[in-house]
């Protein structure tokens, strides 16, 4: 059964959950289903966002983290959620509030009495997709507990190393730092996420769907699971196949690098977001058909990729300039590789992407 569990418990690690939904995909077809069922999945949830569900997506496939910032009420725990119980694995959410401690996260170690001997007790961490809700709500101290966990996916604890389970994702939700009681995620927090995402307020028509099909319960009450774990796991394998041309990936060094030299930054993308950069890529590749990344799958990305990572100037700042707005700009601004260059595709090659998402 699915393993759903919303506290942040120190109680054990969570059973893996048996597979009912599907046998292990194992052909192009069977991908492609499975990513068309997460899609739609989710997006019968949210209303009126086909492509914040669809960054989501890609996030997951490319294995890193999604940070969703905006203001209170427009759907980001929702968003968080539906991602989650789309997929039958083991889910923690974590509540962070002023009082969160790192241990409740990580885990902490107990004394036992009959074994005279300490036991380490897992933490909410310890699960395939964690959803810390309201993240920037806790202190500095409590948020860089998940900077071991994100990056290197493991947990260290009184000298011992403990892996987390595969896929392992954070959804993080937060609400603009001018909202009373909110503390500024840390740069090296920040990085960590792959991708940051505002929902925004849905169009009038959709929320009037919202009202017509979620006026009586929420939407998450008959949400079931569609994939499995394995399932997800063998899209990331799929998309590990998506071919990147020597100049896509010039081109993605290229942009990286005039973030680092703007005269409208103070703090530029580092090389791990070169990285975020490359592999998020080639997951809207897969995503849309393609065994082979193009410089238009880089472009798309760019902003939501690399703009909670630059922190702009005081004299930018004064100017209402945004990090989105000088990212789009450099994207502008920063050459396009030759369309006539060579092929994008390695010749021969045919992986099991993924098609018409």
């Amino acid at each position: 059964m699915t393993a759903y569990d919303e506290r942040a418990s120190l109680g054990g690690p969570p059973a893996r959950a048996e597979p009912r939904v599907g046998e292990e995909p194992s052909s192009r077809g069977d991908l492609t289903a499975t990513a068309e069922r997460v899609h739609r999945s989710v997006e019968g949830v949210i209303e009126g966002k086909p492509e914040i569900v669809r960054l989501a997506l890609t996030v997951l496939l490319a294995e890193g983290h999604l940070l969703i910032e905006d203001v209170p009420g427009v759907g980001k725990t929702m968003l968080a959620k539906a991602l989650a119980r789309s997929i039958d694995c083991s889910v923690r959410r974590i509540q962070f509030t002023p009082d969160l401690l790192p241990s409740d996260i990580t885990g902490v170690s107990i004394f036992d009495q009959q074994q005279r001997d300490f036991e380490f007790k897992p933490g909410a961490i310890f699960s395939q997709i964690v959803i810390g809700d309201e993240i920037n709500r806790a202190s500095p101290k409590t948020q860089s507990a998940l900077l071991e966990s994100m990056e290197e996916r493991q947990v260290t604890m009184d000298g011992q190393t403990y892996e987390l389970p595969s896929p392992f994702m954070v959804v993080a939700t937060q609400n603009p730092v001018e909202m009373e009681g909110t503390y500024p995620l840390p740069e090296a927090q920040r990085d960590r996420f792959m991708a940051r995402v505002s929902i925004g307020y849905p169009s009038p028509a959709a929320e009037l769907r919202m009202l017509d099909v979620h006026g009586g319960a929420s939407p998450l009450d008959d949400l079931q699971p569609v994939a499995h774990a394995h399932e997800i796991l063998k899209l990331i394998e799929a998309v590990r196949t998506v071919h990147v041309a020597e100049t896509v990936r010039r081109y993605t060094v290229d942009l990286v690098a005039a973030t680092r030299s703007h005269p409208e930054l103070r703090l530029g993308a580092s090389p791990r977001a070169t990285l975020h950069l490359l592999r998020a890529a080639k997951a809207s590749a897969a995503l849309l058909g393609r065994e082979y990344a193009l410089p238009d799958d880089v472009q798309s990305l760019a902003a939501p990729v690399l703009a909670h990572r630059l922190l702009p100037t005081a004299q930018a700042q004064l100017n209402r300039r945004t990090a989105e707005q000088i990212v789009r700009e450099i994207v502008q601004r920063v050459p396009v590789p030759d369309p006539s260059a060579p092929a994008w595709r390695m010749p021969g090659q045919q992986p099991p992407c993924l098609r018409g998402l």
